[in-house]
């Protein structure tokens, strides 16, 4: 992320209208997207051919980070079958999950929304989906657009073994198809703990409409 507030919340806007108009073309379709937003072409990715089952009712959680925790949040939060999204860090301690320090791309931590969502709506692999045709650019090794360091590095946080073989097994039939120009360079990381972050970055875009970065890009409203 740039610098906080004013330049990250340039970028953070910019990128923010981009795969949000992109989200609602690609999931219009599905009937997973709820905005009325026109859209932007996104990359098209076939579902995954294996899932996991449909669940019982239970409310579920996937961790998952690709770059600016802003602009990823944002995207789940507009997903039907998501009852909450929260941004956070994963992949490294308690003691080091704070943005000051998780910035300096020394702690193990990435940047990470944990997702909250109802399986009977939407599975683990449509969420997936999502991830890889919308929220971020997968073949981006320890980056995302002008973000740089491994804290914005693509990662996926499984809560559960069967998680982590629906991850395993989606890279590599998206690898397989040749779904991307470049190999995807997402990292499957188990065993990690998810920590949310501070209060200000919490629904951040939401929660700053009057911002004359997000009114210059015009940007959309759920």
């Amino acid at each position: 992320m740039l610098p906080f507030p004013r330049l990250a919340l340039r970028h953070a806007a910019g990128r923010w209208r981009a795969i949000v108009l992109a989200a609602a073309l690609l999931l219009a379709g599905a009937g997973l997207w709820t905005s009325r937003s026109a859209a932007e072409e996104a990359r098209a990715v076939a579902p995954p051919l294996l899932d996991e089952p449909v669940g019982a009712g239970n409310l579920e959680v996937a961790v998952l980070a690709g770059g600016c925790f802003w602009g990823v949040q944002g995207v789940f939060q507009h997903v039907a079958g998501v009852t909450d999204a929260v941004s956070g860090y994963a992949g490294g301690s308690k003691a080091t999950a704070a943005y000051e320090t998780v910035s300096t791309g020394a702690t193990g931590h990435a940047e990470s929304v944990q997702i909250t969502f109802d399986p009977r709506k939407i599975s683990y692999g449509q969420l997936l989906q999502i991830y890889f045709s919308v929220a971020h650019d997968p073949t981006e090794l320890n980056r995302q657009g002008p973000d740089d360091g491994v804290q914005y590095r693509s990662a996926i946080f499984p809560a559960n073994a069967a998680q982590a073989r629906v991850a395993k097994a989606y890279i590599a039939q998206l690898d397989h198809a040749h779904a991307f120009p470049v190999p995807i360079v997402t990292r499957i990381e188990p065993d990690r703990t998810f920590y949310p972050a501070e209060g200000y970055h919490q629904n951040y875009l939401t929660n700053h409409p009057d911002s004359p970065y997000i009114a210059h890009n015009d940007l959309p409203k759920s």
